[in-house]
C-alpha cells in the first residue's frame, strides 16, 4: 500500500473526514459509540414509571439484620419508646430467630422475585392497552429491604421517566403498610435539593377489584376439591390477615374494613358455600391487636368439632415469610398437630395467577386511562391522627398529583 493510500485509510478509520472526494462523518468514532449508546438509552426511557411499593424481604440471611433494622426503625409501623435505641436492640436480638425461619423456607423470601414478575407481566400488556402513556416500567420499591424506596426513586429520576404512579401493593390500604411507603417517597423529595419533574400520580388501594376477588376464590376453590366430597361443604375458610394495633384502628384506620370488603366479595364469589370468618396474624409487642388470632381461632374451632379447614392470606399479593412459615409451618403444621386437626390446607397466594395479572392491568389501566391522578380519601388523614409525617406527606402529594 502506498503512504498516500495508508493515509487515507488511517483518516477514514478514525476521523472519517473527506477523503478523495468521498464524504465521511467529522465525528470521532468514540462520539459515534456514545451517540448511538444515548441513542438507545433514549428509545428505552420509559414514558411512565409504576412504582410498585411493598413491604419487602430480605433475599438471603445475611439481609435479615438489616431488614429488621428498618422495620423497627419505622415509627409508622411500630411505635417504641426511645425507638433510636430500643429498634437496633430489638433487631440485633431477633435476627438469630428470624434467620433460622428463613433458613426453613429456602434461606430468604421470595417476594421481590414474585413483585418482579408480576410488574413485568402487568408492562407488557400495559403497552398494549394504554399507548398513550407507554412504554411502562415497573419499578420495585421496598420499605425495608433491597430495593428500598429511596433507591428506586433515584433510580427512575435518572432513568428520565415523564410520570410515576406509586402503585400499591397492598389492596386494602393501612396507615402501616402503603402509609409508610407513600411518607417515604414524601420524605426522600424534602431532603432532595431540586424539584421532581416527575407527573406524579397514586394508585392507594384496590381491595374491592373484581379480579382480585375472582382469584382468592378460584384458588380456594382448588383447595376445596382436595378433601373428599362428603366433607367438603363442612371444611371452614379462615381468611387470614396481617393483624394491626388496636391504637391504630381506634384512630380511624380504615384496613380492618377494607379487609372485610374483600372477604364478603371473595364469598360472595363463592356463593357463600362455607362457613367462613376472618381472622389476624403476625402480632408484635404485648398490646392489644385485632383479633381473633389464627392459632386462636384453629384452636378453638378443633375444639368444637370442626376439624378441616382452608387458610387464605386475604391481604397478601405474594409469598414471604407469613405465608411460606407463619401460615404452613406454625399453624398449618405445628398448631394443626397440637390439637390434633384432621386436615388444614392453605390457599394459595396470588403470585403469577393469571387472575391476579389481570386485576393489576386493570388497576394500572383504569387509572392511567381514567384522569384522576389521586383518590380523595388518600388525600384525608386519620380522624384521630397524630403521625406528622402522615400530614406533610398528604400535602406534597396533593401539591404533586396537582389534582384538586
Amino acid at each position: 500500500m502506498s503512504k498516500t493510500g495508508a493515509i487515507r485509510l488511517f483518516l477514514r478509520s478514525w476521523y472519517g473526514v473527506q477523503v478523495a472526494g468521498r464524504q465521511y462523518s467529522t465525528t470521532p468514532r468514540c462520539s459515534q459509540v456514545e451517540a448511538a449508546a444515548v441513542a438507545q438509552k433514549e428509545a428505552l426511557r420509559p414514558k411512565t414509571a409504576l412504582l410498585m411499593l411493598n413491604m419487602g424481604g430480605p433475599r438471603n440471611l445475611d439481609e435479615v439484620h438489616d431488614f429488621l433494622l428498618e422495620l423497627f426503625k419505622d415509627r409508622d409501623i411500630i411505635q417504641l419508646p426511645f425507638q433510636s435505641r430500643m429498634g437496633p436492640w430489638i433487631a440485633k436480638r431477633r435476627t438469630p430467630s428470624i434467620q433460622q425461619k428463613y433458613s426453613e423456607i429456602g434461606g430468604g423470601s421470595p417476594i421481590f422475585k414474585w413483585t418482579d414478575l408480576q410488574g413485568k407481566l402487568m408492562c407488557e400488556r400495559l403497552d398494549k392497552l394504554c399507548p398513550e402513556t407507554a412504554p411502562h416500567k415497573h419499578y420495585v420499591g421496598f420499605r425495608y429491604a433491597n430495593p428500598l424506596t429511596e433507591a428506586t426513586l433515584e433510580q427512575i429520576e435518572v432513568e428520565g421517566a415523564e410520570n410515576c404512579v406509586a402503585f400499591s401493593q397492598y389492596p386494602q390500604y393501612s396507615c402501616s403498610t402503603t402509609g409508610s411507603s407513600m411518607n417515604a417517597i414524601h420524605k426522600f423529595y424534602a431532603n432532595r435539593p431540586t424539584e421532581t419533574k416527575l407527573k406524579w400520580s397514586v394508585i392507594d388501594r384496590w381491595s374491592t377489584n373484581p379480579f382480585l376477588v375472582k382469584c382468592f376464590a378460584e384458588n380456594i376453590k382448588t383447595e376445596l376439591e382436595k378433601f373428599p366430597v362428603e366433607k367438603r361443604k363442612d371444611v371452614f375458610i379462615l381468611f387470614s390477615a396481617h393483624s394491626l394495633p388496636l391504637r391504630q384502628v381506634n384512630r380511624g384506620d380504615p384496613y380492618a374494613a377494607e379487609v372485610g370488603a374483600t372477604v364478603q366479595l371473595v364469598m360472595q364469589e363463592l356463593g357463600f358455600s362455607n362457613p367462613y370468618r376472618l381472622v389476624w396474624q403476625s402480632k408484635v409487642g404485648p398490646l392489644p391487636w385485632l383479633s381473633p388470632a389464627t392459632d386462636d381461632a384453629i384452636k378453638g374451632l378443633v375444639q368444637r368439632g370442626r376439624k378441616n379447614m382452608i387458610l387464605v392470606p386475604i391481604a397478601f399479593t405474594s409469598d414471604h415469610i407469613e405465608t411460606l412459615h407463619e401460615l404452613d409451618i406454625e399453624y398449618t403444621h405445628d398448631v394443626g398437630n397440637e390439637v390434633g386437626a384432621e386436615r388444614i390446607l392453605r390457599c394459595a397466594a396470588p403470585n403469577d395467577h393469571p387472575l391476579f395479572i389481570d386485576a393489576l392491568v386493570d388497576v394500572a389501566s383504569r387509572h392511567l386511562l381514567g384522569g384522576q391522578r389521586c383518590s380523595e380519601q388518600f388525600l384525608h388523614n386519620c380522624p384521630l391522627c397524630v403521625n406528622k409525617s402522615c400530614f406533610a406527606s398528604k400535602k406534597w402529594f396533593r401539591h404533586a398529583t396537582q389534582t384538586f
